[in-house]
């Protein structure tokens, strides 16, 4: 099957469309709870594969029982949101090729599925993002 696009490279494009939207107010981010950490994580596999960062889920959890390391890492992503930034640590990523059953070769489309995964940190934090995005404040 031979997959075609229309590419808009080199083509002149109007965006005057995007002035006539409404522009809508700053939103202040609530400040994230610590139980918010603990409900992001709390259905979290405890066999799950380490990220390149090397820590468990057990682990992490673990670290969110403490109360002092839990409020340093809420700290961290309350930092991160108010700062509009995201470190590049948290954007680390590995990547694994895993044959399928009874393919050949990697080089043939569908014989490999890949697996990616990120430190649990960052995972944790988009788990509460994505909690969150979901509510309504």
């Amino acid at each position: 099957m031979l997959f075609t696009y229309n590419s808009a490279e080199n083509r002149p494009v109007n965006t005057c469309f995007l002035n006539e939207i409404p522009q809508v107010g700053i939103i202040n981010w609530p400040a994230f709870s610590k139980q918010e950490f603990k409900d992001a994580i709390a259905k979290c596999s405890l066999s799950s594969a380490l990220g390149p960062d090397h820590i468990s889920w057990k682990y992490l959890k673990t670290l969110f029982s403490n109360d002092l390391c839990l409020k340093k890492i809420v700290n961290v992503a309350d930092t991160c949101i108010n700062l509009e930034y995201w470190p590049s640590h948290f954007k680390a990523t590995n990547t694994v090729i895993i044959p399928k059953p009874n393919k050949e070769s990697y080089s043939t489309p569908n014989s490999s599925a890949p697996l990616s995964y990120s430190t649990l940190l960052a995972s944790s934090l988009r788990k509460l993002l994505a909690i969150d995005s979901n509510s309504t404040w």
